[in-house]
């Protein structure tokens, strides 16, 4: 790919700004544009082009060069018509593939859930290794603002995997599941895009977790031409389980995504030492199961949970004690029928219901029937001042939402921040 103008970045966010850095130190001289569905079209040494305006520019091939940013979706129709009018569509992290990534071994790591975590204890243990390894993609840092090391841990979303030209060394997928059905136009779709991944030019090396292996649509696949990683030695698992107890990675999930990291890890010349000390060190992200206590309780921040799989396995991951859950956000049409069939049974003693998809769980749920209390609140705010008057009731407050935040919030990290607030308010 030659870097030839005019260039539009679509999209105005961190992998915009991001772009626009890289085309400023690689190509100075070209013209450059920028549209945004949002209203954050501005980015500096650019040309805002408003998005009305944008089918128009196409029409007219205004652009040699269109860099999306992950969340504008491959299934636009300006997109695609752009790509039928022979404008090539590409993305940062296809950019770095091609101008940035030099020598560098690359592992990437995708999963409907649980890839942001697993990205994160992988990079602790080859750091812990000795290893010189980066992390970036869809967690921390864009690919092109990523400093040159002999590895790179890059966690893909589905967004980023749907029209990847990267050729990594080593892939995971740690689990499968129906999501941003919106984005991907339908579930053949997403698990298309995701799946992507592993269809590589190239052969490539890859783990899978359990509930990966099994999914029927990555049976579907091809690839054979592909090397998949044998399951560990009995002995580094245990040892792993055990540093597991003493360490702050939380839930039984996240132990079997360590799994999946580890036999890469090993692969790649890690000592087994090296792995379980990652696990001993390692920090949890922000939103993922992180727990923030106050007064002798925890309060448990999980809203990166937009699915019913993320909060089916935040309610295994606090199976004893006293423990309250909160769920509900943004109704993007997800089935809930395994979740609210779980309900009855789960170990809880409060459920807390958020709008919407929380007052529809109730709706289908017999409230009234449940072995402990189910409270529909409006908000957040409303919530806690309802909790704060019985304390007693809990322990450990869980706000797994199993939906986007989108009704209420701007994106799971306000939701997630607006919970930990509301904690200090109430009980630091």
């Amino acid at each position: 790919m030659q870097l030839e103008g005019p260039v539009l970045l679509y999209g105005g966010g961190r992998e915009g700004k991001s772009t626009r850095r890289f085309l400023a130190s690689t190509a100075p001289d070209l013209e450059v544009f920028v549209t945004s569905d949002k209203d954050d079209a501005e980015i500096t040494d650019t040309q805002v082009l408003p998005i009305a305006d944008l089918p128009q520019a196409i029409t007219d091939k205004k652009f040699k060069l269109i860099v999306r940013s992950a969340g504008v979706s491959i299934y636009k129709p300006t997109l695609i018509a752009a790509r039928e009018a022979g404008i090539s569509v590409t993305t940062n992290i296809n950019l770095w593939s091609r101008f940035q990534r030099g020598d560098a071994k690359v592992i990437a790591v995708t999963g409907t859930k649980g890839k942001s975590t697993s990205a994160k204890l992988l990079h602790t243990m080859l750091v812990a290794a000795g290893f010189d390894a980066g992390l970036g993609g869809n967690i921390g840092l864009p690919p092109l603002d990523l400093n040159a090391h002999d590895w790179q841990v890059l966690e893909l979303s589905s967004y980023q995997c749907s029209d990847l030209e990267l050729q990594p060394d080593y892939c995971a997928v740690v689990s499968l599941y129906p999501e941003h059905l919106d984005w991907h136009e339908g579930e053949d779709n997403y698990f298309r895009d995701k799946l992507n991944l592993l269809v590589r030019d190239k052969p490539v090396t890859y783990a899978l977790s359990a509930q990966a292996a099994a999914h029927p649509k990555l049976k579907k696949l091809n690839l054979k031409q592909n090397r998949q990683l044998p399951l560990l030695p009995f002995t580094l698992s245990v040892r792993m389980a055990e540093a597991a107890k003493r360490s702050a990675l939380i839930g039984a999930h996240n132990l079997a995504n360590a799994g999946v990291m580890a036999r890469i890890a090993l692969d790649a010349g890690a000592t087994e030492d090296a792995i379980v000390e990652g696990i001993a060190r390692f920090e949890p992200l922000p939103h993922r199961l992180q727990e923030v206590r106050h007064g002798g309780k925890a309060f448990v921040n999980d809203s990166i949970s937009t699915n019913p799989e993320a909060t089916k396995a935040a309610m295994a991951a606090y199976p004893h004690g006293k423990v309250a859950l909160i769920v509900g956000g943004f109704d993007r049409g997800q089935n809930y029928d395994d979740l609210i069939a779980r309900l009855p049974a789960a170990p809880l003693t409060h459920l807390w219901l958020l709008p919407d998809t929380g007052h529809r769980i109730a709706d289908a749920l017999n409230i009234e029937a449940l072995p402990y209390p189910a409270t529909r609140v409006s908000s957040l705010d409303e919530l806690f001042e309802q909790v704060i008057k019985s304390p007693e009731t809990f322990d450990a407050l869980i706000l797994s939402p199993g939906a986007p935040s989108y009704n209420q919030f701007n994106n799971f990290e306000e939701r997630g921040h607006r919970f930990l607030e509301l904690a200090q308010k109430h009980f630091g």
